[in-house]
């Protein structure tokens, strides 16, 4: 399983992306249904969001977000990074 840190860049005013706020986090919430997202939430001040995911690949985990309303409606851009989790909290082992 390979992890990503997803960073969520708003290309709207705020205006739209609170209009699609529920929607997008009822998204989001297939992604921990499916055990692939650990946590998300806005960046502050509210540029953007991040998110931490898993994925079997970059192409699944951008195939998954590709279905988020605010993709759908063209209000981001998603930045995706890769990373080793070689240090963690003993909590995380699971996730790992």
């Amino acid at each position: 399983m390979k992890h990503f840190v997803i960073e969520i860049i708003y290309k709207a005013p705020i205006e739209k992306i609170e209009e699609v706020l529920s929607e997008h986090r009822e998204f989001l919430q297939t992604g921990y249904d499916k055990g692939m997202l650990l946590m998300s939430g806005p960046q502050l001040p509210r540029i953007g969001g991040i998110v931490i995911a898993r994925a079997e690949s970059m192409e699944q985990i951008a195939e998954f977000f590709s279905n988020d309303p605010y993709n759908q409606n063209g209000y981001v851009h998603y930045q995706y990074i890769e990373f080793n989790p070689v240090k963690r909290q003993a909590i995380m082992e699971q996730w790992v």
